[in-house]
């Protein structure tokens, strides 16, 4: 069990914001320095994307992640219409589901100015998830009688976080890891146009000057240069790692804030809403790659 995951760092955080949810100052500061290292640590992420991979599986690794994603997005969208879900969780939720997980959340929050209760919620549910699929996969990869190909494919698909994909694919055989891998990285770098599609929407929505969030275009501009400049390989490890503790930090900094009275105002549909949506998504894409 590693205690330096993000899970254990939000559950401390949520601990401790049992003696500090009275304090201004450490809520306002929390918040604060919350909101710029979770900016960093999306901009660090970028040198974990190769647009390589993308380059890799050509257009129908492209268009079967785009039309996995668009699926998704749709299915959110009834979602949140039938549990009557409040959009920006609903939103995040989806966005995780769709995407990569926290990581995707992570990239959406600051845009769509997120309340960190609703950041925690979405986060929570996805990492519950994340830990299912990790031990449910290879049972299911098994009893289907999946190839280590259409295994690999699912994995990518269906499972939320990169770290879980490349846990259960790991399990089930080294093909089917080289498949997931490589096409988890083409799904996770939709993040890049989703994200700035949300920011131009709401912009218009709101009647505001266009507004380009910095931290995906640095995101973006650190994907291309570890794409297409090889000597900078070696510090492509230490920065993957500084970008996963400042998310890990983040949501200590997250936990702080939670608020166990809008926690109860939200209440389980929001669980059940994402649990449904990844159902809904594992079979359509037992469908998909089973054709």
């Amino acid at each position: 069990m590693n205690f330096l995951s993000p899970q254990w760092f939000l559950l401390t955080g949520i601990i401790l914001s049992f003696f500090w949810s009275k304090n201004d100052i450490v809520q306002k500061r929390a918040k604060l320095w919350g909101t710029k290292l979770l900016q960093l640590s999306v901009i660090l992420l970028g040198a974990s994307l190769n647009f390589n991979s993308v380059l890799k599986q050509g257009a129908e690794g492209v268009l079967i992640t785009f039309i996995s994603i668009v699926f998704v997005f749709f299915l959110g969208f009834l979602g949140r219409k039938l549990f009557n879900i409040e959009d920006t969780l609903g939103l995040l939720i989806t966005m995780g589901t769709a995407i990569c997980g926290g990581s995707a959340i992570a990239a959406l929050a600051p845009v769509i100015a997120a309340d960190s209760m609703i950041i925690t919620v979405s986060i929570s549910i996805v990492f519950f998830l994340n830990a299912m699929a990790v031990f449910l996969f290879p049972i299911l990869g098994d009893f289907f009688g999946l190839t280590q190909e259409q295994f690999g494919l699912l994995s990518a698909l269906a499972i939320h976080d990169t770290s879980s994909v490349v846990a259960a694919s790991a399990i089930y055989g080294n093909k089917a890891l080289e498949v997931a891998t490589t096409v988890k990285l083409t799904r996770a770098l939709w993040i890049i146009p989703i994200t700035l599609f949300f920011s131009f929407y709401k912009n218009r929505l709101n009647k505001k000057n266009l507004y380009l969030p910095w931290f995906i275009l640095g995101f973006l501009v650190l994907s291309l240069v570890f794409t297409f400049i090889d000597f900078l390989h070696p510090l492509k490890g230490p920065l993957l790692f500084t970008s996963k503790l400042g998310f890990s930090l983040t949501l200590f900094l997250i936990g702080v804030t939670f608020n166990f009275e809008k926690l109860r105002k939200i209440g389980p549909k929001p669980f059940f809403f994402g649990f449904l949506l990844w159902v809904l998504v594992i079979v359509a894409s037992m469908i998909l790659i089973t054709w």
